[in-house]
């Protein structure tokens, strides 16, 4: 199945202000996720419907809906930041 990738307008702003490289590969990192939106290197978030998925210094936070085929990207946030604060 190929997923549909929706990023909230929050997200879309914090990849916005990111380096441009780091934009880059974060965005690869989100379109890979269309074919395997549960790659060996993510994680699903204790207690909550969350996935995380970490790309150098940076975490992606999302979603998964398997009946829509839809992932929402959450979040995008640098590593020693409180990534999960407000979710």
């Amino acid at each position: 199945m190929i997923y549909r990738i929706e990023i909230v307008r929050a997200a879309q702003k914090q990849i916005l202000f990111l380096p441009r490289q780091a934009q880059v590969e974060i965005a690869r990192a989100i379109d890979s996720l269309v074919n395997t939106p549960r790659p060996s290197r993510c994680r699903k978030l204790r207690g909550t419907d969350l996935w995380r998925l970490r790309k150098v210094r940076y975490r992606v936070v999302y979603t998964i809906d398997d009946k829509a085929g839809l992932i929402t990207v959450t979040k995008v946030a640098v590593r020693r930041e409180d990534t999960y604060q407000g979710l």
